[in-house]
């Protein structure tokens, strides 16, 4: 079966209605043409929308792909989405906007931060976890929001994920992690509070590998696709207590006792224009 999320004109026109839905703050009914059928044809769209879209990539999210799902998908773990200027907010205390497509998919997910001290770029070798490791500056508490035009985006799995953007609108930088190199993933504990209930408690262990070995994976994943990363680029590396279905006017804190708490309000999203 040809795969028509790799054509040109197939990678375009799915991507053109993406962009259009997000710059517009409006969902999308159903996935805005064919399903790409593997994950080239899904990046493929990626790229296409990251070329739409304008504006510069400051760093990428990372995120599991189930394990009945991998086989599907050439085996592969992880997937990854740009995390586009102007999406990337630093927590300073106050509560952080963190504006989300009503009517698509809301979501926001504890999780951990690298930013990197080093360039990573494209290359042919593959990166090997002492390079990732050596590149990183610190680490932070953060909260990844997931939205997407498209309300059923997870449900539809990898490729449509991929292709909307890793279904990602923005990254909340909290406070850095004290003592994190040392630490065992365990101890990296977290917690989300959404209006005032416990929804999830994790911590850095439930992301295999923890940050770092989810870093490796996307540098090795957006090199082989030609694109490095850059010195201050941040990886939000991962779901630490889950996926957090949230809808506007919820108000969230996500803590870690080793950097602290960053609190958000959840707001609807509002098109450009």
């Amino acid at each position: 079966m040809q795969d028509l999320g790799r054509s040109p004109a197939g990678s375009a026109e799915i991507a053109k209605r993406f962009v259009a839905a997000r710059r517009a703050a409006v969902a999308l009914d159903s996935f805005p043409g064919p399903l790409p059928a593997s994950v080239d044809g899904a990046y493929a769209v990626q790229d296409e929308a990251i070329r739409q879209w304008g504006a510069p990539v400051v760093g990428w999210k990372v995120a599991l792909i189930h394990p009945d799902l991998r086989p599907a998908y050439g085996g592969a773990e992880r997937l990854v989405g740009p995390v586009f200027a102007g999406t990337l907010v630093e927590a300073r205390g106050e509560a952080v906007a963190a504006p989300v497509i009503e009517g698509g998919f809301a979501a926001i997910e504890a999780e951990f931060a690298v930013r990197l001290g080093a360039d990573l770029p494209a290359r042919d070798a593959p990166y090997g976890l002492d390079d990732v490791t050596q590149a990183v500056d610190d680490l932070f508490l953060a909260v990844e929001v997931a939205s997407n035009p498209l309300a059923v985006i997870n449900d539809l799995g990898p490729a449509a994920i991929i292709s909307g953007f890793g279904n990602n609108a923005g990254v909340i930088l909290g406070p850095a992690v004290r003592g994190w190199r040392d630490a065992p993933l365990e101890a990296l504990a977290t917690r989300v509070v959404v209006d005032g209930a416990t929804v999830g408690e994790g911590s850095a262990a439930k992301v295999p590998g923890g940050p770092l070995g989810a870093l490796f994976f996307a540098a090795n994943c957006l090199s082989a696709r030609g694109v490095g990363l850059k010195t201050g680029d941040i990886v939000s590396t991962g779901a630490s207590t889950g996926i957090h279905p949230v809808r506007p006017g919820m108000e969230a804190i996500v803590s870690c006792g080793a950097a602290g708490d960053i609190r958000l309000s959840v707001t609807r999203a509002v098109g450009e224009g």
